[in-house]
C-alpha cells in the first residue's frame, strides 16, 4: 500500500511573525503586572483630570486662566502614568529573565531579535490604544469637571489641542518603549526601573546647576523636557517645537532598543 504524505505548509516569515506574536500577547495578558500597570495609569490620568478641574479653577485669577496651558494641565496625570508605562515596558522583557521563562522562550523561537521585535510590536501597540485612550479620556473628564463658563475650556478644534491630547498617548508609548529598550539591555527590573526613571529624572535636576546658557542649550534636548514638548499647547521659550522634541525623545528610545537587539544575540540567556 501506498502511503501519500500530506503536503507540508510553506514556510512563511508573515506568518511566523504572526504566531510568535500571538504568543508574546498572550503571555502579555497573563502577568498580573500587566492589568495594575495599565489600571494605575488610566485611573491617574483621569482621576487627576477630574480633580484639577473641580479644584484649581478657584484657586487662579481671571489673567491666569486666560493664560495657562488648560490642556497640559488637563494632561497633568502624566507625571504618574508615565511611570507606569516606562515601568511596564521595563517588565515585558525583565521579568522573563526574572524567572527564567526566557530560556524556554528562546527554545521555541530560537532567532532572538525576532522575539524581542515581537515583544516590541506586541507591547507598542497596546501601549498606543490604551495610551491614546486614556488622554483623550483625561481631557474629557477635565471639560467635564470644569464650572460653567469657565475660561479654561478648549475645543479638539483649537489650534494645537488635538496634537497635544494624541501627542501624550505618543509620549506614553515611546517612554514605554524606552523603558523595554532598558530592559533588554540590563535584563533586571530594578536596575532597568532605577535606570529608566534616572535617565527621565536627574539631568532635568542637574542642568539647573549649570549657567543659563547652557540650561537653554543642553535641556532642550534632555528626554523629559524634549518628550514633554508634544503635550504642550503654547510653545515655551528656551524649549524644541513639539514635534522636532517628540523626536529627539524618539531618538533616546530608539537608541535603547537599537542597543537591546544588539546585545540580546550577543549574550547568553
Amino acid at each position: 500500500m501506498t502511503v501519500i504524505a500530506a503536503p507540508r505548509t510553506p514556510y512563511s516569515p508573515v506568518s511566523h511573525f504572526a504566531d510568535v506574536s500571538r504568543s508574546e500577547f498572550w503571555k502579555l495578558r497573563t502577568v498580573r503586572s500587566t492589568y495594575w500597570s495599565l489600571l494605575a495609569a488610566v485611573v491617574s490620568n483621569v482621576a487627576l483630570a477630574a480633580l484639577l478641574a473641580i479644584f484649581l479653577p478657584s484657586h487662579m485669577s481671571a489673567h491666569q486662566k486666560a493664560t495657562i496651558d488648560s490642556t497640559r494641565v488637563s494632561l497633568g496625570g502624566l507625571h504618574l502614568s508615565q511611570v507606569a508605562f516606562g515601568v511596564l515596558g521595563v517588565l515585558v522583557i525583565t521579568t522573563e529573565y526574572g524567572t527564567g521563562m526566557i530560556r524556554a522562550t528562546l527554545a521555541a523561537v530560537p532567532q532572538r531579535r525576532l522575539m524581542l521585535t515581537a515583544k516590541t510590536t506586541v507591547f507598542a501597540v497596546i501601549a498606543l490604544i490604551i495610551g491614546i485612550a486614556s488622554c483623550f479620556a483625561a481631557y474629557f473628564a477635565f471639560q467635564a469637571f470644569l464650572p460653567a463658563g469657565d475660561g479654561m475650556r478648549t475645543s479638539l478644534s483649537d489650534p494645537g489641542v488635538l496634537r497635544a491630547v494624541t501627542g501624550a498617548g505618543l509620549h506614553l508609548t515611546v517612554l514605554g518603549l524606552f523603558g523595554l529598550g532598558l530592559g533588554a539591555i540590563i535584563r533586571s527590573s530594578t536596575g532597568a526601573v532605577a535606570t529608566l526613571m534616572g535617565v527621565l529624572f536627574v539631568p532635568s535636576l542637574i542642568v539647573t546647576l549649570l549657567p543659563h546658557s547652557w540650561q537653554d542649550t543642553i535641556g532642550a534636548h534632555l528626554p523629559m523636557d524634549a518628550g514633554e514638548t508634544i503635550i504642550t499647547v503654547h510653545h515655551q521659550a528656551h524649549t524644541l517645537q513639539a514635534w522636532p522634541g517628540f523626536g529627539v525623545f524618539c531618538l533616546y528610545a530608539a537608541a535603547a532598543l537599537a542597543a537591546g537587539f544588539f546585545l540580546i544575540s550577543h549574550r547568553d540567556a
